[in-house]
Formats: C-alpha cells, structure tokens, sequence
C-alpha cells in the first residue's frame, strides 16, 4: 500500500448534516382581471416551471351520447390555433424545451405545461393560446377521435382496464356518468365531432372558474406581469353554477367474472365507495389502507406473495373520484374508490381469494399491530421530501386541491394528522373501508376454471358476463 492510499484511508468520513424541517410548500393566492385564480409556489433551485391549469369541465357536463368528447376537446388544445398550425404549435413547444399534457377525469379537465425558467415567458404564451383560441379543425377532431376509436380495442383487451371498466358498471347507477368510461365507448366517441366539441368548449371553459398553479424557482420573474400578459389575455363570461348529482353506489357484495377462455391469469379488483378527503376519517383510512396493501411490507403482500405464492403484488389503495364541494346545498357529493388489486394465475384464483378474505377477517377480529402502523407512518410521512423534490410534484398536489374544494395547506395538515393517527383508529378505518360482506370483486380470467371454486367461497353471488 502506497503512503498516498495510507494518507488517503485516514481520512476522516463524512459525518451528517443537521436535519432540516419540512413541510410542503404554501403557495400564495391571487388572481387574474379575467377572474383566473393564481396560486404561486416558489421553489428555489428548480429550474424546469410546472404550470397546472384546472378548467371546471367534469365528464358529467358532457353531453348525453357523447361521453369522450371532454377528451378529445383536451388532446385538440394542441393541434391547432388562430396562430399556430399543429405542426408550427408542436415546433415552437420544441424550441422553448417546454412539454404540454392535458386530461379530462371526472373533477374537470387539466392542462400541464413544464418549461425551463429562462423560456417561461414563451412557454405561457403558448398555453395561453391553445387555451384562448383552439382551432378545432375538422380535420384535426376526426382524426383524433379515429386515434381514441383504435385506442378502445387495446384498452378492453388489458385485463386490469377491463376490470376497472366493469367495476365501475357494477358499482353506480347507469344514469351516473362515474358509471361508464372516462374517455367514452366506441359508440360516443364515433358520434364526436368539431361542432360539437367547439359548443362543449364554448360551455365550460373560460378563465373566471379556471385555477393557474405555478410552481418552480421564480427569482427575478415578474410572474404578475407575466401572467397578466399571457393567461390574462383570456377573456370568457361567467357561468350558472352547475348542479352537481350526489354519488350513490350498489356495494352489496358479489362477484362479476368477465370470461375470458384460456387466460392462464386471473385479474382481480375488489372495491367499494368511501369518504372522500373532506371526512375527518381520511387520514385513519389513509393509514389502514396502507397498512392492508400500500407496499410490499403490508399485509396482503405478505400473506398472498411471501407466504403463498400466488402473485407478484397485491395493492389496496384509495382514490378520489370526485370530491365533496362544501359550498354545495344538500350534503355530500364525492366520494373515494377503495379497492384492492392484483393478478394470479388461474388455478390459484379461488385459494388467493380465499386468504384474502381470511387477511379482511383477520383485520376486523385481531386489528393491525402497533409494528405495521408505526412502518406505514414512517413510510408515508417521511417520504414525503423525495415525494416532491420536483415542481411539477408539488403543482400537481397543488392542482388536486384546489379540484377536490381543499384548502392550500391540506397536504401539509395531512402529514401531521398521518403521524397522530393511532393504530386502533387506524384499525377501525380499515376495517370499514373493506368490510368482508359489501365489496364488489370482479375476475377477468377463464371463468369455466375458476367460477365453481370462487361460488365456493361463499363471498357473493358469481355472474358471469362475456369479456
């Protein structure tokens, strides 16, 4: 060994830097003259801006017949305006190293931007105009509702897709529109077309019920200057309040197998409707739900994958359809899907459901240990810094707040609420979330292998519908 490796082993390691505090970040709120709400998130360091944009366009103001036609308004935002031809919008979006995404879900549309700092000033130029003045083309919406007709083939042939589609079938009401796919069936979709997209356009999306979220490091941007020169150019008239349909939902427990002849794998989505993230029970469910199936320590992995076998991973999760607006008369209208997802292979289907529902028993008699709660918090809670190191993480969080009538710190209050929860609160949360005798279990497999050992169970009545 030289005298230099020597000199260089005695070197003393680094040793740790204090710990920081955090907390997610508080953004400050304005508005536009056009009566856009702004709400701004400096974030030194973070040189790429994400700009969130949530337009009150939900799938249930679609048109009857036309379910879809939300997403196909959003994919044409950048295929054209008064200025720019696709191609020539797609170029300049290009050239100032900025990416535009929009979607359509039941809350309402969003449009997200990501562009350098040094190139903000284009970048909001360009959403400006895709939101001022799409060209909605003729040529543009047929093509783009042929690309969405070749999309639905594809979808319905992943199992995991088909599932959540016939879910939701089962779950709602057929005069609800949670009932049926977001981006429309082939039917609706065909019947879409430029006028129709323009009047929908035309109806819902206008600068005074739309929210701006802008996030990234905004030294030396006059971001008011800005905004007032690119968004606030965007003129549109208010609107009547919509009303808004409560959600009901049918969770009387059974099971729906879409047969599928010869699938070696059996997809299995379980779920129910709960409280959405206004009930004060939210973060207890947050807890529990993570507790049964958020990671690969939780229960059901544990049970179902390390000591059985008979899948890569099961998840149970809970997600916000559509929440609660607590200016809105008449009590509650959201809700949150709680659900429990999975594949395994065929002959394995009614043994894994079997210990499923001994894992959901289990829970409800015996509750969650003191051990699995404090591993939950640990990862929820102090995940949460690497969760959102990047803007557009945080203007995301941001956006989903201000879609679901939350106030600016939620997520901030969540964090600490999360670590205050206890493991019998937990427990209780959990065991109301899937409660053995009211969840709706669909199967996508080979149901002439798999129905006689499922009806077994004893879990629900088993229909079999064709996939």
């Amino acid at each position: 060994m030289t005298d230099a490796a020597v000199t260089m082993d005695l070197h003393p390691q680094p040793t740790a830097g204090e710990a920081r505090p955090w907390a997610f970040p508080a953004p400050e709120r304005g508005a536009l003259d056009n009566g856009m709400t702004v709400l701004r998130c400096h974030r030194p360091g973070q040189q790429v801006v994400a700009v969130e944009i949530s337009l009150a366009a939900p799938l249930d103001a679609e048109p009857e017949g036309l379910d879809g036609i939300a997403t196909i308004m959003v994919r044409a935002f950048s295929e054209g305006t008064d200025k720019h031809s696709a191609e020539e919008f797609a170029a300049e979006l290009e050239r100032c190293g900025a990416t535009l995404d929009a979607a359509a879900d039941h809350p309402g549309v969003r449009v997200s931007l990501e562009v350098p700092v040094s190139r903000l000033p284009k970048g909001l130029g360009l959403l400006a105009e895709a939101l001022r003045a799409p060209a909605f083309l003729e040529s543009e919406i047929e093509r783009l509702v042929n690309n969405r007709l070749d999309e639905i083939p594809h979808e319905s042939a992943n199992p995991a897709r088909r599932a959540a589609k016939q879910l939701s079938k089962e779950l709602f009401p057929a005069s609800l529109r949670m009932s049926r796919p977001r981006q429309g069936t082939a039917e609706t979709v065909a019947r879409i077309d430029a006028a129709g997209v323009r009047a929908f356009y035309d109806a819902h999306v206008r600068p005074a019920t739309a929210t701006a979220v802008v996030v990234g490091d905004l030294t030396d941007v006059d971001l008011d200057t800005l905004l007032a020169e690119t968004l606030g150019t965007w003129t549109g008239n208010m609107a009547a309040a919509r009303p808004v349909p409560p959600i009901t939902a049918d969770d009387t427990g059974r099971v729906v197998i879409v047969d599928r002849p010869g699938a070696v794998q059996t997809q299995l989505l379980i779920g129910r409707i709960g409280a959405d993230r206004h009930d004060r029970v939210w973060p207890a469910q947050v807890l529990g739900t993570y507790c049964l199936g958020g990671t690969l320590t939780s229960r059901l992995d544990r049970v179902l994958r390390e000591e059985k076998g008979y899948t890569y991973g099961v998840r149970a999760y809970g997600q916000v359809i559509r929440s609660s607006d607590p200016a809105t008369p008449g009590g509650p209208t959201g809700a949150a899907m709680l659900a429990i997802s999975g594949s395994v292979d065929t002959e394995s289907t009614g043994p894994a459901l079997d210990d499923l529902w001994k894992v959901l028993r289990t829970l409800a008699a015996e509750g969650l240990t003191d051990a699995e709660r404090d591993v939950a918090v640990q990862n929820l809670v102090g995940v949460a810094p690497l969760k959102y190191e990047t803007a557009a993480s945080v203007a995301d969080t941001l956006a989903d707040q201000v879609e679901q009538h939350l106030p600016d710190d939620f997520q901030a209050q969540l964090y600490a609420r999360l670590a205050e929860t206890g493991t019998v609160e937990a427990t209780a949360a959990a065991v109301n979330a899937f409660p053995v005798d009211r969840l709706v279990t669909v199967l996508v497999g080979d149901a002439a292998q798999i129905k006689d050992a499922v009806t077994a169970l004893g879990i629900g009545e088993v229909t079999v519908v064709t996939g």
